[in-house]
């Protein structure tokens, strides 16, 4: 590409980029400097003839010397300004071919090559601005030209010794790399340019600081509860505010002491409804309440005795309290529950969580008079999907007199957002009745200011409950919390007693270290086995250890009916399923059972893990490793309740070891134990075993006939 430009320079048209043509740029500097000789003696030889006629002709002819001196001048300018356009014209054809030498000899040609064509331009341009300079100086132009000839034949000779010397460094690698080195240190030893610009570069990698979590206050500074609940008990006589009858109601059912969450959560929901459920506290609207505690230790009490005291004094039967729970089990054992504490009063309640026909549901909610309905129900226990229903369908059914709104396992109802049945029940609380006084009509509650709390209403004050409840801030915020105050039992006495400043009855921050809290008696173990050995453990826990009732969970129906199938055909064990393929009836009557005792294994779904209170469960088995932390802590919470003492086994793959022994440790949760169960236990078990299995697979096909004949 250098050879181009120096032809180009020279006028010269033949092509300059053959490969063998390695001495080309010698031959053209030699050319240059013959040029240079030739063109300086005609200099000298017009300088000496014009010296000889200068005294004869230089009156006469010195006005016409001068101005062909000019003409000349401007002649020597237009040529070169030509040549150098036609240069940077041409110089793009080279660029645009991009022919690559092939050795790394020619590479260092050419770049030599290229630096020469550079002074050679350069050389150049500085003729051109002196001719240019003298073509304003008159007469002394002529005295100048051959020293400017003489400088460019000087150049000349200094290039092509520059040129031999390196075309000698080019076989001399060594030296080729020092002269490089050389030109680096020089390179970086010049000053750098000072420019007004911002010069980027100079990037360092930083370490990025994790994001930590901003909680809102009531979230960072919860009510503490202390967690163990034997040694905090409280006597239901050291509980104030609480009304005679219910004291008599819970000695009546054996209850003389409070847990930690009820002897701290009662007194707060009495102290809202201590004027009446019209007004709170003040005349202000109650605080939302929030409960986050481990299974078992209290939660359905602690909101069904202010409930039913805030009840006991009304006059008119209207639904005043709602208690929705995600499973119609759960509907019935609180169901269960209240039923028992308002025995004797005048209240009502009903549980419409479709275990009855629906007209049988809407009969016990509303009654049809001649001047309209009337509410049967102050109480109401419902699933959200089934009190939808009820919403929309039920003529007569209202919730614009609903005083509390209780919602239990509160996370799990929380994911199952997006039916939207919150919006449905909020839109019957605030329902605008055309018949009715507009004084005493609901307004949904908006910005609190002085026209807001001109008029008197009956507030709605939401009660939220959960073993594992969130503390993600944007979910909480789909529930419309009212300045809500949070009650955690996820801490011991030495976590959460710290000194408060004199002068304030502020509780001290606390740092959460679990994310969810287990009951303080059990014990959790982890088994390592493999996959076609999982029955056989099923069964040396219950024929060799001898555990009484075992509850024991899959992940799929289908795996709790085969489970179920295999340890039938194995025989000598009481053993029942418990899942969504048996009816509401089926599966109450399975549970009575395994409360009495009659059932040794209870092989079960995630159906009994949400909140069931099966008493006497010594032992929970997680046949199937859980996938999420929630899971876990609601399976393992069906024993150890109420202070009591109980055992968890989970049966895990060597795959499945890792992962589930992490998600534990996110959660804050200590290292489980292992526990193992050597070949030599399970080995009189095999040969009855493998007749079990055998028995299975005909067990197996005779259903899938039967479904196909159905």
């Amino acid at each position: 590409m250098a050879l181009f430009y120096i032809n180009r320079y020279l006028g010269d048209d033949e092509p300059t980029n053959s490969k063998n043509d390695k001495s080309r740029s010698q031959i053209l500097l030699q050319k240059l400097c013959r040029e240079a000789k030739a063109r300086q003696q005609q200099l000298k030889v017009q300088v000496d003839t014009t010296d000889e006629h200068q005294e004869e002709n230089q009156e006469s002819d010195g006005s016409e010397g001068a101005q062909g001196r000019k003409r000349k001048v401007k002649e020597q300018t237009a040529i070169s300004e030509e040549s150098r356009k036609k240069t940077k014209r041409l110089s793009r054809e080279p660029m645009e071919s991009g022919s690559k030498p092939e050795s790394k000899e020619d590479a260092n040609t050419e770049l030599v090559n290229e630096k020469l064509c550079k002074e050679i331009v350069q050389l150049s341009s500085i003729g051109t601005r002196r001719k240019t300079k003298h073509k304003h100086k008159g007469t002394n132009d002529t005295d100048e030209f051959p020293d400017n000839e003489a400088r460019t034949l000087e150049v000349s000779e200094e290039l092509t010794e520059s040129q031999e010397k390196r075309n000698a460094d080019l076989g001399n690698p060594q030296q080729q790399e020092a002269k490089e080195e050389n030109d680096q240190n020089e390179n970086q030893a010049l000053p750098a340019s000072t420019s007004t610009f911002t010069i980027l570069g100079g990037f360092e990698r930083k370490k990025i600081q994790k994001v930590q979590r901003v909680l809102p206050q009531w979230l960072s500074k919860p009510t503490p509860i202390n967690k163990v609940i034997k040694e905090n008990l409280r006597a239901i006589e050291d509980v104030p505010g609480i009304h005679p009858k219910l004291i008599q109601k819970l000695q009546a059912n054996g209850i003389y002491s409070f847990f930690p969450v009820q002897a701290e959560v009662i007194p707060a929901l009495l102290e809202s409804s201590k004027h009446g459920i019209l007004l709170g506290r003040g005349g202000y609207r109650p605080n939302d309440i929030c409960v986050s505690a481990p299974t078992g230790s209290g939660k359905t009490l602690a909101f069904v005795i202010p409930v039913i005291q805030a009840l006991m004094e009304r006059i008119v039967c209207r639904v005043r309290a709602l208690a929705l729970l995600p499973t119609k089990e759960l509907a019935q054992q609180v169901g269960k529950v209240f039923s028992t504490y308002v025995e004797g009063m005048d209240l009502r309640v009903v549980i419409a969580a479709g275990q009855k026909p629906f007209a049988v549901e809407q009969s016990s909610l509303v009654e049809h008079m001649i001047l309209g309905y009337r509410s049967l129900a102050d109480i109401v226990i419902s699933t959200p999907g089934r009190l939808v229903d009820h919403i929309t369908k039920t003529e007569g059914f209202s919730l614009q007199h609903l005083r509390y709104l209780i919602i239990d396992e509160a996370d799990r109802m929380i994911d199952s957002m997006h039916h939207s049945w919150l919006n449905q029940v909020v839109k019957a609380v605030y329902k605008v009745d055309e018949h009715s006084d507009p004084v005493f009509q609901r307004v949904e509650p908006r910005v609190c200011t002085a026209a807001s709390h001109s008029r008197l209403q009956m507030p709605l004050q939401k009660l939220l409950f959960s073993a594992t409840l969130t503390k993600d801030s944007e979910k909480l915020q789909k529930m419309a919390l009212y300045q809500p105050q949070l009650f955690s039992a996820n801490y011991t006495a030495q976590e959460w007693e710290l000194p408060v400043t004199p002068g304030t009855q502020q509780l001290p921050a606390v740092s959460v270290k679990n994310k969810y809290t287990l009951p303080e008696g059990l014990t959790e173990f982890y088994v390592p086995c493999e996959l076609n050995k999982k029955p056989l453990i099923i069964l040396y826990f219950a024929l060799r250890m001898k555990f009484s009732r075992i509850l024991c969970f899959t992940n799929s129906r289908k795996a709790c009916h085969r489970l179920f199938l295999l340890l039938c055909a194995f025989g000598g064990v009481p053993v029942a399923e418990f899942s969504s393929r048996l009816s509401p009836s089926e599966r109450q009557k399975r549970l009575k059972q395994f409360e009495q005792g009659k059932l040794q294994i209870l092989i079960s779904t995630d159906a009994t893990a949400r909140g069931i209170d099966v008493r006497n469960v010594t032992c929970v088995i997680n046949y199937d490793a859980p996938h999420f932390i929630r899971s876990y802590v609601h399976r393992v919470g069906r024993t150890a309740r109420g202070g009591d003492t109980g055992l968890a086994f989970t049966l895990l793959l060597k795959v499945q070891e890792r992962p589930f022994l992490q998600m534990l440790s996110d959660a804050g949760r200590k290292e489980l134990r292992k526990q193992l169960v050597k070949s030599d236990y399970l080995r009189p078990l095999i040969p009855r075993y493998e007749e079990a299995l055998k028995g299975l697979q005909c067990i197996i096909k005779d259903e899938k006939k039967n479904n196909l004949l159905t």
